[in-house]
């Protein structure tokens, strides 16, 4: 459509209302006719509203952005996705577009970008965060395809952006000690000498490695022979592993601080180099000659499924009815752990690979009474006169 751009003519009317305003402007030309094609727009109550609201109109015309006006938000996020998808891993991949086409398509999806308001996306938000916990992550993910629409001049403003996150109810009562996904050291003892006792080597190996080093589950899944040196004492956390579709794919571990090197202790030497010979003897004993390349794997030598130790430690915390947490919570546990025992945050940070030292900071809040408490004691046990 040809720009262009007149002078809009005001003119008062009457109504049962008493006088109102409208003007009228040219828009643009029409291709076929090659006529003026007119807009009008009433119900100001008065001239200096009509001024006001022209004004805004002819930015839009100016910008480009009233021949886009039609355009609905599937069409804007196929056009972000096509960019977006070649800038992020598989895993990341997989998950983001999960979340469009469960929560945020089949709300967002065909209405017209110009029509989805503020209150329309709050509405949204608290209609998620009825359903799933995570609603904020919905929440960037959706406003990721309306910044791209403000930054290609589809829209002027980002009807997400302000977008308040509703809290559950419960989350102002919870008790602290149900939200606790970590084990103090008393149940730490005890889980290991249950472990020890009733699995099987390789899976004490597994939740042993998890606890004493912090790894992730997908990295410790992904880990390799080559990547440990027994004689250093270190492990080398290069990657992780994700599955999708029944395959499995290795991919670069995170940036910044998850690529990292962390050392391990004596008795975790031991462990593993003892652990390196059994399982070779293990496939030695069925006839399988081939060295193995993974830490913990499968009877055909390919890595454990990434689900298989969340269902091995739900079953075995009902069982022996554990504190229940989560195989994350074993993370956080290896973190309580050496704050206790007098790691810096800064050390903390870095053995565990976090990018941002806030996240090590929010573990670091949950054991702060504990190590107060021990501080008092201490303090107490110094200032004691003999």
């Amino acid at each position: 459509m040809e720009k262009v751009i007149n002078v809009a003519s005001y003119q008062k009317y009457k109504t049962k209302q008493g006088d109102k305003w409208m003007f009228k402007l040219s828009v643009g030309i029409d291709p076929e006719t090659g006529k003026k094609l007119m807009t009008t727009r009433r119900g100001f109550k008065t001239k200096k509203e009509a001024q006001a609201a022209y004004m805004k109109l002819k930015q839009e015309i100016d910008s480009g952005l009233l021949s886009k006006q039609s355009l609905l938000f599937e069409d804007v996020f196929k056009e972000w996705w096509d960019i977006h998808s070649k800038t992020v891993k598989p895993s990341t991949k997989y998950s983001k577009i999960s979340k469009f086409q469960k929560h945020i398509l089949p709300r967002f999806g065909k209405l017209k970008m110009k029509d989805i308001t503020k209150g329309y996306c709050q509405r949204v938000i608290n209609e998620i965060a009825k359903e799933i916990d995570s609603v904020n992550d919905i929440k960037i993910q959706a406003n990721l395809v309306f910044k791209y629409a403000v930054k290609m001049d589809y829209i002027l403003k980002n009807p997400m952006e302000y977008v308040t996150i509703p809290k559950k109810e419960e989350s102002f009562l919870a008790n602290e000690e149900d939200e606790r996904n970590y084990w103090t050291k008393d149940e730490l003892k005890q889980f290991l000498k249950l472990a020890k006792e009733h699995m099987s080597k390789q899976y004490f190996m597994m939740f042993y490695l998890l606890i004493y080093t912090g790894m992730r589950k997908g990295e410790l899944i992904a880990l390799t022979w080559d990547d440990i040196n027994l004689n250093e004492q270190t492990i080398n956390i290069n990657k992780t592993m994700f599955f999708e579709k029944g395959k499995e794919i290795i991919q670069t571990a995170k940036k910044y601080a998850s690529n990292r090197v962390i050392d391990i202790d004596t008795h975790t030497t031991k462990l593993l180099s003892n652990w390196k010979v059994k399982q070779k003897e293990s496939l030695l004993a069925d006839g399988i000659t081939t060295k193995p390349q993974y830490v913990l794997f499968r009877s055909d030598l390919r890595p454990l499924r990434l689900a298989y130790p969340n269902e091995l430690l739900n079953s075995f915390i009902t069982v022996y009815d554990l504190h229940r947490i989560t195989i994350h919570g074993l993370r956080h546990t290896h973190a309580s752990m050496l704050f206790e025992a007098g790691a810096s945050i800064k050390e903390v940070q870095a053995r565990l690979g976090h990018k941002d030292i806030q996240t090590t900071m929010n573990v670091y809040t949950h054991v702060t009474k504990t190590m107060s408490q021990k501080t008092a004691e201490n303090f107490l046990k110094f200032m004691e006169l003999e």
